[in-house]
């Protein structure tokens, strides 16, 4: 029996690769105001802290975005502001082989968990440059407040849903 030099044997399709990488992190940001210095130095430091983070992304080029995230302090003590710090902790990032809620959950959750102790470490320095006690802040699963965001947009949704 001869063989058939002519025929063609399937070649399985390889899924497209799967790459994420960081190409930077960099402070795009900062600022601190410490409106009642010098007398809140003179009172005992018993302050509300208001802490507030967010993030946004873009896409640069092919396959490269830069994530931002902002992270917000606004201390208080008796209504009064002791100090605002503020500091957008960015990156560029390569993504290849993801796309839609894939891509998304990388740029809302692996992205800010990497930024996120930059930030974190950015804000400390500032704090304690203006003489006020360390800031630390605790750890964020971004991943818990990306599914609870999910599901207030669901919940959102069949609420509209159910007016109209």
């Amino acid at each position: 029996m001869a063989e058939n030099d002519n025929q063609v044997n399937p070649v399985p399709t390889q899924p497209a690769e799967t790459r994420f990488g960081v190409q930077r992190i960099y402070i795009k940001d900062a600022s601190f105001e410490a409106p009642d210095t010098p007398d809140c130095f003179r009172r005992a430091y018993t302050p509300a802290v208001n802490f507030s983070i967010n993030s946004r992304s873009k896409k640069l080029d092919g396959n490269t975005y830069e994530v931002v995230l902002r992270l917000t302090a606004d201390v208080k003590q008796d209504d009064k502001t002791i100090f605002l710090v503020e500091v957008q902790q960015a990156g560029i990032f390569e993504v290849t082989g993801l796309e839609g809620e894939r891509l998304e959950q990388v740029l809302t959750i692996t992205c800010p968990t990497v930024l996120f102790p930059y930030g974190r470490e950015a804000v400390d320095a500032l704090v304690t440059k203006g003489s006020f006690p360390a800031l630390m802040l605790a750890p964020i699963n971004f991943e818990a407040v990306y599914m609870q965001a999910k599901r207030n947009q669901v919940e959102k949704a069949e609420a509209a849903g159910q007016l109209n």
